[in-house]
């Protein structure tokens, strides 16, 4: 469930099994408030394949110069916590068969995913669609996240400041109304029948935020409900955060998924509208 989770709060950024990668340049940017005092925005992808490198010169020289890492979740590797706060939120009796929560036209393709992940439909009768299509999406994962570039970064930080906690990302899903879980889960159908040919991956690789944009635009994040809970909500709500720590001169290192970086409502965009100097480095 971890797996899927991180997929899905990424805008679906899988890995695939591709073995021949691009030298890596990841976007960077590095934030300077009215005082001087400076931090680092860093998109990260939770699941990378064997053989992608993704430690540039550029990155190792930021972290060497930041204070504490800032994350998403940082209690999201504590599996017993994730397997805890999940079974909480995600099981509710008496719901329909899964198979009937889709439009008849979806079936075929849920039938087909379900069977490609080893799941029978009963498997998943109770848990709500938002919790049903998180666990069917980590079923088919290609990537692996042991090679995710977030934890990487927890693993080596001297300190680390989480931005929410595993239940609150799970209430992000939970509270979604019911038509929104219903899309979620047929979301998580198409998504689960669309190859992934390893362009997202090299796109986030080579630091190219303009394919990552437009790929986000037809994805999960198209839904403007879905993108407003999952992502640019969320931007908003850490802005306190991130910004309090700036001007503290706590030099954070914000590494959290690259969706969060992207376009108008991004966080590189949002601090620089807040009188921030925002600069891409790499």
């Amino acid at each position: 469930m971890t797996r899927l989770l991180a997929a899905l709060l990424l805008a679906l950024l899988a890995a695939c099994g591709q073995s021949d990668w691009p030298e890596p340049a990841p976007a960077l940017w590095q934030v300077t408030g009215p005082a001087g005092r400076t931090g680092w925005l860093f998109g990260t992808i939770h699941a990378l394949p064997d053989g992608a490198e993704w430690r540039t010169p550029a990155l190792d020289a930021a972290l060497a110069k930041a204070g504490p890492l800032v994350v998403e979740v940082g209690d999201l590797a504590d599996p017993a916590v994730v397997r805890s706060v999940f079974a909480r939120r995600a099981y509710t009796p008496g719901l329909p068969p899964l198979l009937a929560r889709v439009p008849p036209d979806d079936r075929p393709a849920l039938s087909a995913a379900l069977n490609e992940a080893g799941l029978k439909g009963g498997d998943l009768t109770s848990l709500e669609d938002w919790a049903a299509a998180l666990t069917l999406a980590n079923a088919l994962r290609a990537g692996d996240v042991t090679n995710g570039v977030d934890r990487a970064l927890i693993e080596e930080a001297r300190r680390v400041i989480a931005l929410e906690s595993v239940d609150e990302q799970l209430a992000l899903f939970d509270t979604l109304p019911a038509p929104a879980q219903t899309a979620l889960l047929r979301d998580a159908v198409r998504e689960a029948g669309t190859p992934d040919d390893g362009k997202r991956t090299v796109a986030w690789l080579k630091g190219d935020v303009a394919t990552l944009e437009r790929d986000a635009a037809t994805g999960l994040l198209a839904d403007p409900l879905l993108r407003e809970r999952l992502q640019t909500g969320r931007n908003r709500a850490w802005l306190g955060t991130i910004t309090l720590l700036l001007d503290e001169g706590a030099r954070p290192f914000v590494a959290v998924g690259a969706a969060h970086m992207l376009g108008a409502e991004g966080l590189p965009a949002l601090l620089q509208a807040r009188g921030y100097t925002v600069t891409r480095i790499q």
